[in-house]
């Protein structure tokens, strides 16, 4: 069993930036594949970033995926020491706006796929102002 516990939300103008952060319980962390999903009113969940397990090779941070449409501007990354994911989003645009959920699967899981998670974080709120 894995609990996420998310922070880091907020209001925050275009072109600023917000740092996510997503805490795990459980001594299996550093092995599930992490991902960030958001959900704007009246869309679908949709997927932002993931982060797979780095294979026990400590130079190897893990294979990092994102969407198109924040690559360049959005950075995930994990510390297994801590438990922790984040996600560093820059050159925010109104069009960020949307709950922001972090989830847990299992290695090797197709990562931009929602339902391949089983763990899901209680959802952080970012709003980009123009």
């Amino acid at each position: 069993q894995v609990q996420l516990v998310e922070s880091g939300g907020g209001l925050v103008q275009a072109g600023g930036s917000l740092r996510l952060s997503c805490a795990a319980s459980g001594r299996t962390f550093k092995t599930y594949t992490m991902g960030w999903f958001r959900q704007a009113p009246g869309k679908e969940r949709e997927f932002v970033a993931a982060i797979s397990w780095n294979g026990g090779i400590s130079w190897n941070g893990g294979s990092k995926y994102y969407a198109d449409s924040v690559k360049g501007r959005f950075t995930i990354s994990r510390d297994n020491a801590k438990n922790t994911v984040y996600l560093q989003m820059n050159s925010l645009e109104p069009e960020d706006t949307a709950v922001y959920y972090c989830a847990a699967g299992p290695y090797g899981n197709r990562h931009r796929n929602p339902t391949e998670y089983d763990y899901w974080a209680q959802g952080t709120q970012v709003t980009v102002s123009s």
